[in-house]
């Protein structure tokens, strides 16, 4: 099987001013342009009313974007929603779905993340499925069983590594400054490779990201660790230097 290409996703959350946003996607952009042959993909999903001027700034270069939710339909009375066909229209390629903020802050279960993914996937889009265990879970012994069922009810059939990409983020990790240790991410990885295999239909060929707290610091022992194809950035993600020092530290 070929190697797995590495992605580099940054999740600006609910963070970036128009100025701002085009200001940071159009550096990297040259960065990418620039660049030529690199080891990774790279991708900015900034906040919906941000989507349509980076997407035009982005434009004919190889940065790739996506959005960091969607509904479950195509259109109707869902006021405050915006649906896949909404997002393909943007220019998007991807998006971001389950992400811990929206299971907590929203109540977003796994069937209703499976229903957003077969959507995302019906429109075209590459759904990028997270998943991840609180501080309490990992400390109860519990990580491996919270991510093993949030995989199986999160990934909707007909899933394949051309539509899919699974993120673990450790809920403990994600803003905290903690990160998870190159055993514990190993270790998760492997179990999410395994507990793949059903639920794709090329599970050996789908990319698995690390997400949490990832910096210039620590992302080349991170992107070294097996089955680890790439991270999920968040806070990093808003400054170019430290955006590109993670996603050139990919070999």
């Amino acid at each position: 099987m070929a190697a797995r290409r590495k992605l580099i996703a940054g999740n600006w959350k609910m963070n970036g001013l128009k100025a701002d946003g085009l200001d940071l996607a159009s550096d990297l952009a040259g960065r990418l342009t620039g660049a030529g042959t690199v080891a990774f993909d790279m991708l900015v999903c900034p906040p919906f009313p941000l989507l349509f001027p980076v997407g035009d700034a982005i434009s004919g270069s190889p940065l790739a974007l996506g959005a960091q939710d969607c509904h479950a339909k195509t259109s109707g009375a869902h006021t405050g929603d915006v649906s896949p066909a909404m997002l393909t229209d943007a220019g998007c390629r991807y998006v971001i779905l389950g992400h811990s903020e929206r299971r907590a802050d929203h109540a977003e279960s796994d069937a209703q993340v499976a229903a957003k993914a077969a959507a995302a996937h019906k429109a075209g889009l590459i759904a990028i499925i997270c998943v991840g265990e609180t501080e309490a879970q990992r400390d109860a012994g519990q990580a491996n069983n919270v991510v093993a069922s949030q995989l199986k009810g999160s990934i909707p059939e007909g899933a394949t590594a051309a539509n899919t990409v699974i993120a673990y983020e450790p809920v403990w990790a994600i803003g905290t400054g903690k990160t998870a240790t190159p055993d514990d991410v190993k270790a998760m990885h492997a179990h999410i490779r395994a507990e793949l295999a059903g639920k794709t239909a090329d599970p050996d060929a789908v990319r698995v990201l690390y997400g949490g707290s990832v910096k210039p610091g620590n992302a080349a022992e991170l992107m070294a660790v097996e089955n680890v194809d790439g991270a999920l950035v968040g806070g990093a993600a808003l400054k170019a230097d430290d955006f590109w020092a993670i996603a050139t530290s990919c070999r």
